[in-house]
């Protein structure tokens, strides 16, 4: 290697970050990796918008945007991109890559009334084929890609190239993402009380969180049926509706604006990051109905700031979430959510028991912070590093 190359066990690497969809947790991966690292990053990336077409042109353009791809010693790009494309134009010029997979295109679900176009499942099968090494954002994930990929393969009529299962599974690992848990402090007591300092008052009525996207595949209509179950049994509640919105606002939430009225304390996204931290430290619960869901970065969040949560025993839920905490905090179906969010908000959220709870929730999640999970991600460079030319 040459001077401007870092070596494999402990040295500093040039590091180019593409990120062809840079917003919500895709950007926090990226920002979060390249600050806590010990090696330099240059982040190159494409607002968050119209993902498809970012699969298929993002190629095109970082092949021209960066002038020297030889300058690097690794290249990291994550799997809203055609990274095949970028090797082909690139030649070999291009370092050494590893594809991390936040969603791919073989298990996510399809929204209502669209149908399936298998090229950005092939983007994804050569992308991984085009990266040295290929991450999973869960093993959930990993398991659905694996478990999904046969048979997609063999959806073509002839030559099916049914070597390509082992191939990247043989590249493939597991890192649950880091989180930036830097400005979030432990939580002391029930959230939505009014905080340290707070002129004595009767309690506010508790503070639901909903802090993902806005869009179907979290599944909103079936949070706001747990809520509506809550009302019908005459019990109250605030409501924070976090999270982005990338395209058009779902009817859910309009006709869930009008129907709740002032029980609607904040509505649509918080972009200063304080500011979206701080409606996490007044929640009480934070609720899932998420019918897809690789992680879940929002619900880490929510949780190390104090939140209860209430998440689908399904997808990276059960993942994430320590064992001990399962049968506190994961549901088996809507009546189980709507009886358990009822009984949260009738006072389960509040009181000498939930503070235990929530501390000790907020505790566990510090697992997922930056400081610890960047080593492995670090390792991974590493490892590239060994493989180059």
């Amino acid at each position: 290697m040459d001077g401007r190359h870092g070596h494999p066990g402990g040295g500093r690497a040039r590091v180019l970050f593409l990120n062809p969809f840079h917003g919500g947790s895709h950007r926090a991966f990226a920002e979060g990796w390249a600050k806590h690292s010990r090696h330099a990053f240059d982040l190159v990336t494409l607002p968050a918008r119209f993902w498809k077409w970012r699969m298929r042109g993002a190629a095109l353009h970082f092949a021209r945007k960066v002038a020297d791809p030889a300058g690097y010693d690794a290249l990291v790009a994550t799997d809203l991109m055609s990274l095949s494309d970028l090797r082909a134009l690139w030649g070999e010029a291009c370092p050494p890559a590893l594809a991390y997979f936040h969603e791919n295109q073989l298990s996510y679900p399809l929204p209502p009334g669209e149908a399936i176009d298998y090229q950005f499942g092939f983007t994804d099968i050569t992308t991984c084929l085009a990266a040295r090494r290929v991450l999973f954002n869960s093993r959930f994930q990993h398991d659905a890609f694996f478990a999904r990929l046969p048979g997609f393969l063999a959806m073509m009529p002839e030559f099916q190239p049914r070597w390509v299962v082992e191939a990247i599974r043989a590249r493939a690992a597991v890192l649950h993402p880091g989180v930036d848990f830097g400005a979030i402090e432990p939580p002391a007591a029930a959230g939505g009380l009014g905080g340290a300092g707070a002129a004595p008052q009767a309690p506010a009525p508790p503070l639901v969180i909903w802090n993902h996207r806005w869009e179907f595949d979290k599944n909103p209509a079936a949070f706001f049926g747990a809520l509506d179950a809550a009302l019908a049994r005459g019990v109250e509640f605030r409501l924070a509706l976090l999270g982005e919105n990338f395209q058009v606002v779902p009817k859910e939430f309009e006709a869930a604006r009008e129907r709740y009225g002032a029980r609607i304390v904040q509505y649509g996204h918080v972009e200063d990051r304080e500011a979206y931290l701080g409606w996490l430290r007044r929640g009480d619960v934070v609720v899932s109905t998420a019918e897809q869901e690789n992680f879940g970065m929002a619900v880490v969040e929510a949780i190390a700031c104090g939140c209860l949560p209430l998440l689908p025993r399904r997808l990276a839920y059960p993942e994430i979430l320590p064992a001990a905490f399962h049968a506190a905090c994961l549901y088996e179906d809507a009546g189980d959510l709507a009886a358990r969010l009822t009984a949260l908000l009738a006072g389960g959220a509040r009181g000498d028991g939930a503070d235990r709870l929530r501390r000790d929730l907020g505790e566990a999640m510090r697992r997922h912070a930056w400081p610890q999970a960047v080593v492995p991600f670090d390792r991974e460079i590493d490892l590239l590093l060994v493989t180059r030319g």
